[in-house]
Protein backbone atom coordinates (compact mmCIF):
# COMPACT_ATOMS: atom_id res chain seq x y z
CA UNK A 1 0.00 0.00 0.00
CA UNK A 2 1.39 3.54 -0.69
CA UNK A 3 2.81 5.20 2.14
CA UNK A 4 0.25 7.85 1.44
CA UNK A 5 -2.50 5.61 2.60
CA UNK A 6 -1.32 3.34 4.79
CA UNK A 7 -3.92 4.13 7.40
CA UNK A 8 -6.66 2.14 5.32
CA UNK A 9 -4.91 -0.73 6.02
CA UNK A 10 -6.37 -0.25 9.60
CA UNK A 11 -10.54 -1.88 9.02
CA UNK A 12 -11.49 0.57 12.14
CA UNK A 13 -10.26 3.70 9.95
CA UNK A 14 -11.25 2.69 6.70
CA UNK A 15 -15.03 2.53 7.92
CA UNK A 16 -14.39 5.83 9.60
CA UNK A 17 -13.30 7.90 6.24
CA UNK A 18 -15.52 6.27 4.34
CA UNK A 19 -18.26 7.81 6.45
CA UNK A 20 -16.52 10.86 7.27
CA UNK A 21 -16.30 11.63 3.30
CA UNK A 22 -19.59 11.32 2.79
CA UNK A 23 -20.58 13.84 6.16
CA UNK A 24 -17.64 16.46 4.94
CA UNK A 25 -19.60 16.68 1.60
CA UNK A 26 -22.72 17.59 3.61
CA UNK A 27 -21.55 20.01 6.24
CA UNK A 28 -19.83 22.05 3.18
CA UNK A 29 -23.43 21.76 1.59
CA UNK A 30 -25.27 22.89 4.65
CA UNK A 31 -22.53 25.99 5.39
CA UNK A 32 -22.81 27.19 1.86
CA UNK A 33 -27.19 26.43 2.30
CA UNK A 34 -27.35 28.39 5.48
CA UNK A 35 -25.41 31.19 4.63
CA UNK A 36 -27.75 31.91 1.53
CA UNK A 37 -30.90 31.25 3.26
CA UNK A 38 -29.63 34.09 6.09
CA UNK A 39 -29.04 36.03 3.27
CA UNK A 40 -32.54 35.22 1.93
CA UNK A 41 -34.19 36.10 5.03
CA UNK A 42 -32.36 39.10 5.83
CA UNK A 43 -30.66 40.06 3.52
CA UNK A 44 -27.55 41.70 6.09
CA UNK A 45 -24.02 40.77 5.96
CA UNK A 46 -24.43 41.58 9.59
CA UNK A 47 -27.23 38.56 10.05
CA UNK A 48 -24.40 35.83 8.70
CA UNK A 49 -21.48 37.39 10.99
CA UNK A 50 -24.27 36.59 14.03
CA UNK A 51 -24.96 33.11 12.45
CA UNK A 52 -21.25 32.37 12.13
CA UNK A 53 -20.45 33.57 15.74
CA UNK A 54 -23.57 31.55 17.33
CA UNK A 55 -21.75 28.57 15.90
CA UNK A 56 -18.22 28.97 17.30
CA UNK A 57 -19.26 30.32 20.54
CA UNK A 58 -19.87 26.94 22.10
CA UNK A 59 -16.70 25.51 21.34
CA UNK A 60 -15.42 28.95 23.38
CA UNK A 61 -17.51 28.26 26.40
CA UNK A 62 -17.80 24.25 26.54
CA UNK A 63 -14.40 23.37 25.13
CA UNK A 64 -12.94 22.26 28.68
CA UNK A 65 -16.18 19.97 29.15
CA UNK A 66 -16.10 18.62 25.80
CA UNK A 67 -12.71 17.25 26.64
CA UNK A 68 -13.87 16.02 30.27
CA UNK A 69 -16.98 14.00 28.44
CA UNK A 70 -13.91 12.28 25.78
CA UNK A 71 -11.48 11.51 28.69
CA UNK A 72 -14.42 10.31 30.95
CA UNK A 73 -16.64 8.34 28.68
CA UNK A 74 -15.96 5.55 25.38
CA UNK A 75 -15.22 8.05 22.67
CA UNK A 76 -17.18 5.75 20.06
CA UNK A 77 -20.01 6.12 21.80
CA UNK A 78 -20.12 9.59 22.39
CA UNK A 79 -19.66 10.30 19.04
CA UNK A 80 -22.36 8.39 18.10
CA UNK A 81 -24.60 10.51 19.97
CA UNK A 82 -23.19 13.77 19.03
CA UNK A 83 -23.64 12.92 14.74
CA UNK A 84 -27.15 11.77 16.11
CA UNK A 85 -28.10 15.18 17.72
CA UNK A 86 -26.05 17.22 14.79
CA UNK A 87 -28.13 15.43 11.94
CA UNK A 88 -31.63 16.12 13.93
CA UNK A 89 -30.77 19.74 14.33
CA UNK A 90 -29.91 19.62 9.83
CA UNK A 91 -33.32 17.85 9.16
CA UNK A 92 -35.43 20.61 11.68
CA UNK A 93 -33.58 23.15 9.80
CA UNK A 94 -34.38 22.03 6.51
CA UNK A 95 -37.81 21.05 7.47
CA UNK A 96 -38.41 24.61 8.35
CA UNK A 97 -36.99 25.81 5.19
CA UNK A 98 -39.09 23.17 2.85
CA UNK A 99 -42.30 24.19 4.30
CA UNK A 100 -41.90 27.82 4.30
CA UNK A 101 -42.30 28.11 7.75
CA UNK A 102 -38.45 29.15 8.29
CA UNK A 103 -37.27 32.42 10.76
CA UNK A 104 -33.94 34.27 11.03
CA UNK A 105 -34.33 33.75 14.81
CA UNK A 106 -35.13 29.50 14.05
CA UNK A 107 -31.67 29.89 12.15
CA UNK A 108 -29.84 31.49 15.18
CA UNK A 109 -30.49 28.87 17.65
CA UNK A 110 -30.34 25.59 15.19
CA UNK A 111 -26.96 27.24 14.83
CA UNK A 112 -25.98 27.82 18.31
CA UNK A 113 -27.53 24.11 18.77
CA UNK A 114 -25.67 22.89 15.85
CA UNK A 115 -22.59 24.75 17.15
CA UNK A 116 -22.72 22.48 20.69
CA UNK A 117 -22.96 19.36 18.96
CA UNK A 118 -19.65 20.52 17.30
CA UNK A 119 -18.28 21.81 20.71
CA UNK A 120 -18.54 17.75 21.78
CA UNK A 121 -17.83 16.27 19.13
CA UNK A 122 -14.82 17.95 17.32
CA UNK A 123 -12.28 17.20 20.65
CA UNK A 124 -13.84 13.41 21.07
CA UNK A 125 -13.12 13.20 16.82
CA UNK A 126 -9.63 14.29 17.43
CA UNK A 127 -8.65 11.89 20.34
CA UNK A 128 -10.19 8.72 18.56
CA UNK A 129 -8.21 8.71 16.20
CA UNK A 130 -5.07 7.40 17.79
CA UNK A 131 -7.43 4.92 19.20
CA UNK A 132 -8.37 3.90 15.78
CA UNK A 133 -4.81 3.14 14.25
CA UNK A 134 -2.24 3.22 17.19
CA UNK A 135 0.42 5.29 17.50
CA UNK A 136 2.36 4.20 14.50
CA UNK A 137 0.19 5.50 12.04
CA UNK A 138 -1.69 8.51 14.06
CA UNK A 139 0.38 11.15 11.47
CA UNK A 140 -0.66 9.31 8.28
CA UNK A 141 -4.59 9.29 9.79
CA UNK A 142 -4.57 13.29 10.78
CA UNK A 143 -3.01 14.20 7.54
CA UNK A 144 -5.96 11.96 5.28
CA UNK A 145 -8.27 13.12 7.36
CA UNK A 146 -7.40 16.82 6.79
CA UNK A 147 -7.02 15.66 3.10
CA UNK A 148 -10.76 14.62 3.09
CA UNK A 149 -11.92 17.60 4.59
CA UNK A 150 -10.11 19.30 2.10
CA UNK A 151 -11.60 16.83 -0.95
CA UNK A 152 -15.13 18.08 0.33
CA UNK A 153 -14.35 21.49 0.26
CA UNK A 154 -13.52 21.39 -3.26
CA UNK A 155 -17.04 19.61 -3.71
CA UNK A 156 -19.04 20.44 -1.28
CA UNK A 157 -19.99 23.79 -2.15
CA UNK A 158 -20.30 23.87 -5.92
CA UNK A 159 -22.24 20.84 -5.19
CA UNK A 160 -24.69 23.06 -3.28
CA UNK A 161 -24.38 25.61 -5.68
CA UNK A 162 -26.34 23.50 -8.40
CA UNK A 163 -28.30 21.84 -5.76
CA UNK A 164 -29.86 24.90 -4.31
CA UNK A 165 -30.66 26.08 -8.18
CA UNK A 166 -32.32 22.71 -9.05
CA UNK A 167 -33.81 22.12 -5.77
CA UNK A 168 -33.98 24.80 -3.04
CA UNK A 169 -32.01 25.67 -0.03
CA UNK A 170 -33.90 23.32 2.05
CA UNK A 171 -33.53 19.80 0.50
CA UNK A 172 -29.72 20.84 0.82
CA UNK A 173 -30.09 20.66 4.22
CA UNK A 174 -31.70 18.17 4.88
CA UNK A 175 -28.96 16.10 2.87
CA UNK A 176 -26.65 17.02 4.99
CA UNK A 177 -28.72 15.83 7.93
CA UNK A 178 -29.03 12.57 6.43
CA UNK A 179 -25.22 12.59 5.49
CA UNK A 180 -24.48 11.86 9.08
CA UNK A 181 -26.25 8.35 9.13
CA UNK A 182 -22.90 7.44 7.06
CA UNK A 183 -20.52 7.98 10.28
CA UNK A 184 -23.23 6.33 12.45
CA UNK A 185 -22.92 3.59 10.56
CA UNK A 186 -19.32 3.33 10.63
CA UNK A 187 -19.28 3.89 13.97
CA UNK A 188 -21.67 0.87 14.64
CA UNK A 189 -19.67 -1.68 12.17
CA UNK A 190 -16.32 -1.02 13.94
CA UNK A 191 -14.69 -3.78 15.58
CA UNK A 192 -14.23 -2.79 19.10
CA UNK A 193 -11.57 -5.32 20.55
CA UNK A 194 -9.29 -3.71 17.90
CA UNK A 195 -9.46 -0.23 19.24
CA UNK A 196 -6.61 1.28 21.41
CA UNK A 197 -8.65 2.58 23.90
CA UNK A 198 -7.24 3.37 26.92
CA UNK A 199 -9.26 2.87 30.19
CA UNK A 200 -12.39 6.32 31.03
CA UNK A 201 -10.36 8.23 33.26
CA UNK A 202 -11.96 8.00 36.67
CA UNK A 203 -14.31 10.46 38.48
CA UNK A 204 -12.57 13.36 40.52
CA UNK A 205 -12.56 17.01 41.72
CA UNK A 206 -10.68 19.42 39.36
CA UNK A 207 -10.20 17.20 36.57
CA UNK A 208 -10.31 20.56 33.88
CA UNK A 209 -8.11 21.90 36.22
CA UNK A 210 -5.93 18.73 36.24
CA UNK A 211 -5.86 19.30 32.12
CA UNK A 212 -4.94 22.78 32.01
CA UNK A 213 -1.97 22.39 34.91
CA UNK A 214 -0.73 19.06 33.00
CA UNK A 215 -0.39 21.34 29.69
CA UNK A 216 0.81 24.57 31.72
CA UNK A 217 3.60 21.79 32.45
CA UNK A 218 4.67 20.62 29.34
CA UNK A 219 6.42 24.07 28.08
CA UNK A 220 7.30 21.42 24.72
CA UNK A 221 3.47 21.35 23.95
CA UNK A 222 2.80 25.25 25.35
CA UNK A 223 5.17 26.09 22.86
CA UNK A 224 3.31 24.80 19.79
CA UNK A 225 -0.03 25.42 21.07
CA UNK A 226 1.08 29.48 21.35
CA UNK A 227 2.31 29.27 18.08
CA UNK A 228 -1.25 27.75 16.55
CA UNK A 229 -2.77 30.68 18.70
CA UNK A 230 -1.11 33.21 17.00
CA UNK A 231 -1.73 31.57 13.06
CA UNK A 232 -5.45 30.86 14.01
CA UNK A 233 -6.09 34.27 15.49
CA UNK A 234 -4.35 36.67 13.20
CA UNK A 235 -3.99 34.36 9.87
CA UNK A 236 -6.26 32.18 9.17
CA UNK A 237 -8.84 34.28 8.07
CA UNK A 238 -8.83 33.68 4.49
CA UNK A 239 -12.90 33.83 4.03
CA UNK A 240 -12.42 37.69 5.19
CA UNK A 241 -8.90 38.45 3.78
CA UNK A 242 -9.80 37.05 0.28
CA UNK A 243 -13.50 38.63 -0.16
CA UNK A 244 -11.60 42.48 0.74
CA UNK A 245 -8.86 41.69 -1.78
CA UNK A 246 -10.98 40.25 -4.50
CA UNK A 247 -13.58 43.80 -4.01
CA UNK A 248 -11.11 46.30 -2.97
CA UNK A 249 -7.79 45.98 -3.95
CA UNK A 250 -8.85 44.03 -7.73
CA UNK A 251 -12.56 45.31 -8.37
CA UNK A 252 -13.88 41.44 -8.62
CA UNK A 253 -17.07 39.97 -8.02
CA UNK A 254 -18.33 36.86 -5.94
CA UNK A 255 -17.65 34.72 -8.77
CA UNK A 256 -14.07 35.70 -8.86
CA UNK A 257 -13.76 35.17 -4.73
CA UNK A 258 -15.58 32.08 -5.37
CA UNK A 259 -12.54 30.81 -7.53
CA UNK A 260 -10.23 31.99 -5.12
CA UNK A 261 -11.12 29.56 -1.99
CA UNK A 262 -11.42 26.71 -4.18
CA UNK A 263 -7.59 27.59 -5.35
CA UNK A 264 -6.90 27.88 -1.62
CA UNK A 265 -8.59 24.34 -1.19
CA UNK A 266 -6.39 23.18 -3.86
CA UNK A 267 -2.80 24.03 -1.56
CA UNK A 268 -4.76 22.39 1.45
CA UNK A 269 -5.67 19.66 -0.25
CA UNK A 270 -1.77 18.98 -1.53
CA UNK A 271 -0.43 19.45 2.12
CA UNK A 272 -2.66 17.23 3.96
CA UNK A 273 -1.65 14.55 1.15
CA UNK A 274 1.97 15.26 1.79
CA UNK A 275 1.34 15.14 5.71
CA UNK A 276 -0.30 11.95 5.32
CA UNK A 277 3.61 10.60 3.59
CA UNK A 278 5.07 11.75 7.04
CA UNK A 279 6.35 8.74 9.13
CA UNK A 280 7.70 11.13 11.95
CA UNK A 281 6.65 14.34 12.98
CA UNK A 282 8.83 16.86 15.34
CA UNK A 283 7.89 19.96 16.72
CA UNK A 284 10.05 22.19 14.69
CA UNK A 285 7.99 20.97 11.56
CA UNK A 286 4.99 22.99 13.33
CA UNK A 287 7.23 26.10 13.94
CA UNK A 288 8.52 25.77 10.70
CA UNK A 289 5.81 25.93 8.62
CA UNK A 290 3.95 28.43 11.00
CA UNK A 291 6.62 31.08 10.45
CA UNK A 292 6.63 29.99 6.36
CA UNK A 293 2.58 30.47 6.86
CA UNK A 294 3.10 34.01 7.83
CA UNK A 295 5.37 34.98 5.21
CA UNK A 296 3.49 33.50 2.55
CA UNK A 297 0.36 35.22 4.07
CA UNK A 298 2.41 38.78 4.13
CA UNK A 299 3.69 37.82 0.35
CA UNK A 300 0.07 37.40 -0.61
CA UNK A 301 -0.98 41.01 0.89
CA UNK A 302 1.68 42.51 -1.57
CA UNK A 303 0.76 40.66 -5.04
CA UNK A 304 0.10 43.53 -7.62
CA UNK A 305 -2.79 41.03 -9.90
CA UNK A 306 -5.95 39.31 -9.01
CA UNK A 307 -3.86 36.40 -11.17
CA UNK A 308 -0.33 36.58 -8.49
CA UNK A 309 -2.69 36.86 -5.57
CA UNK A 310 -4.86 33.81 -6.93
CA UNK A 311 -0.87 31.85 -7.98
CA UNK A 312 0.30 32.54 -3.65
CA UNK A 313 -3.06 31.33 -2.66
CA UNK A 314 -1.77 27.80 -3.09
CA UNK A 315 1.41 27.80 -1.12
CA UNK A 316 -0.52 30.11 1.31
CA UNK A 317 -2.38 26.84 1.90
CA UNK A 318 0.00 23.79 2.12
CA UNK A 319 1.81 25.98 4.40
CA UNK A 320 -1.47 25.97 6.79
CA UNK A 321 -2.45 22.60 6.63
CA UNK A 322 0.92 21.67 7.06
CA UNK A 323 1.47 23.47 10.15
CA UNK A 324 -2.02 22.01 11.38
CA UNK A 325 -1.87 18.43 10.76
CA UNK A 326 1.50 18.76 12.48
CA UNK A 327 0.74 20.53 15.56
CA UNK A 328 -2.49 17.88 15.70
CA UNK A 329 -0.29 14.91 15.60
CA UNK A 330 2.22 16.55 17.64
CA UNK A 331 -0.30 17.12 20.84
CA UNK A 332 -1.70 13.66 20.54
CA UNK A 333 1.59 11.99 20.53
CA UNK A 334 3.25 14.08 23.13
CA UNK A 335 0.20 13.15 25.86
CA UNK A 336 -1.07 11.07 28.38
CA UNK A 337 -3.60 9.08 26.65
CA UNK A 338 -6.04 9.67 30.16
CA UNK A 339 -5.50 13.22 29.59
CA UNK A 340 -5.88 13.52 25.14
CA UNK A 341 -9.62 14.52 25.24
CA UNK A 342 -9.18 17.67 27.68
CA UNK A 343 -5.96 18.54 25.77
CA UNK A 344 -7.68 18.12 22.83
CA UNK A 345 -10.41 20.25 23.64
CA UNK A 346 -8.18 23.03 24.51
CA UNK A 347 -6.31 22.68 21.66
CA UNK A 348 -9.57 23.15 19.71
CA UNK A 349 -10.56 25.81 21.63
CA UNK A 350 -7.21 27.57 21.39
CA UNK A 351 -7.43 27.19 17.48
CA UNK A 352 -11.01 28.37 17.07
CA UNK A 353 -11.48 30.55 19.97
CA UNK A 354 -9.36 33.36 18.64
CA UNK A 355 -11.29 33.83 15.59
CA UNK A 356 -13.90 36.19 17.14
CA UNK A 357 -11.13 38.13 18.62
CA UNK A 358 -9.12 38.29 15.24
CA UNK A 359 -11.36 38.50 12.89
CA UNK A 360 -12.39 41.64 13.49
CA UNK A 361 -9.24 43.12 14.54
CA UNK A 362 -7.92 42.27 11.05
CA UNK A 363 -11.42 43.58 9.60
CA UNK A 364 -10.80 47.04 11.12
CA UNK A 365 -6.91 46.80 9.99
CA UNK A 366 -8.52 46.38 6.73
CA UNK A 367 -11.13 48.76 6.60
CA UNK A 368 -8.93 51.59 8.15
CA UNK A 369 -5.84 50.96 6.15
CA UNK A 370 -6.83 48.68 2.91
CA UNK A 371 -7.58 45.19 2.35
CA UNK A 372 -3.49 44.66 1.55
CA UNK A 373 -2.69 45.39 5.35
CA UNK A 374 -4.98 42.95 6.78
CA UNK A 375 -2.79 40.44 4.85
CA UNK A 376 0.39 41.98 5.98
CA UNK A 377 -0.49 42.89 9.97
CA UNK A 378 -2.15 39.48 10.07
CA UNK A 379 1.12 37.60 8.51
CA UNK A 380 3.48 40.01 10.83
CA UNK A 381 1.39 39.05 14.01
CA UNK A 382 2.13 35.20 13.10
CA UNK A 383 5.45 35.23 12.34
CA UNK A 384 6.01 37.55 15.30
CA UNK A 385 3.70 35.11 17.39
CA UNK A 386 5.49 31.93 16.78
CA UNK A 387 9.28 33.84 17.34
CA UNK A 388 7.53 34.60 20.64
CA UNK A 389 6.56 31.51 21.55
CA UNK A 390 10.10 29.46 20.49
CA UNK A 391 11.71 32.10 22.90
CA UNK A 392 9.71 32.08 25.65
CA UNK A 393 9.36 28.25 26.01
CA UNK A 394 12.08 27.07 24.93
CA UNK A 395 14.30 29.24 27.93
CA UNK A 396 11.32 28.56 30.31
CA UNK A 397 12.17 25.13 29.64
CA UNK A 398 15.72 25.34 28.76
CA UNK A 399 15.33 23.19 25.74
CA UNK A 400 17.40 23.87 22.90
CA UNK A 401 15.60 26.18 19.75
CA UNK A 402 15.24 22.85 17.59
CA UNK A 403 13.93 20.25 20.05
CA UNK A 404 12.54 16.54 19.45
CA UNK A 405 9.92 17.24 21.24
CA UNK A 406 7.43 13.66 20.65
CA UNK A 407 8.38 12.16 23.94
CA UNK A 408 6.53 8.71 24.38
CA UNK A 409 3.88 8.59 27.08
CA UNK A 410 4.50 6.84 30.44
CA UNK A 411 1.07 4.69 29.85
CA UNK A 412 1.38 2.51 26.72
CA UNK A 413 -2.11 1.81 25.33
CA UNK A 414 -3.26 -1.97 24.68
CA UNK A 415 -5.82 -2.77 21.90
CA UNK A 416 -8.92 -3.72 24.03
CA UNK A 417 -8.46 -7.19 23.19
CA UNK A 418 -5.99 -7.22 25.87
CA UNK A 419 -7.88 -5.25 28.23
CA UNK A 420 -11.27 -7.28 28.25
CA UNK A 421 -9.78 -9.85 30.79
CA UNK A 422 -8.38 -7.42 33.45
CA UNK A 423 -10.41 -6.78 36.78
CA UNK A 424 -12.40 -3.76 35.78
CA UNK A 425 -14.62 -5.98 33.96
CA UNK A 426 -17.25 -2.78 34.31
CA UNK A 427 -15.05 -0.60 32.54
CA UNK A 428 -14.54 -3.24 29.61
CA UNK A 429 -18.03 -3.96 29.51
CA UNK A 430 -19.03 -0.25 28.91
CA UNK A 431 -16.87 0.09 25.81
CA UNK A 432 -18.65 -2.98 24.02
CA UNK A 433 -21.41 -1.24 22.14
Amino acid sequence: MSPTFRAFKVRNYRLYASGAIVSNVGTWMQRVAQDWLVLELTHSGTALGIVTGLQFLPALLLGPYAGLVADRFPKRQVLTITQIFMGVVALVLGALTVTGVVEAWHVYLLALLFGVGTAFDAPTRQAFVVEMVGRDELANAVGLNSASFNAARLLGPALAGLLIHWIGTGPVIMINGVSYAAVILSLRLMRVQELFSPKPAAREKGMIRDGMRYLWRRPDLMMVLTAVFFAGTFGLNFQMTSALMATEAFGKGAGEYGILGSILAIGSLAGALLAARRVRVRARLVLGSALVFGVMVILSGVMPTYLTYAAVLPLVGFASLTMLTAANATMQLGIEPTMRGRVMALYMTVLMGGTPIGSPLIGWVGQEFGARWSLIAGGAMTVLGVLGSVLYFSRRSGIAIRPRLLPRPRLEVQPQSELLGEKAAVDAGSRVA
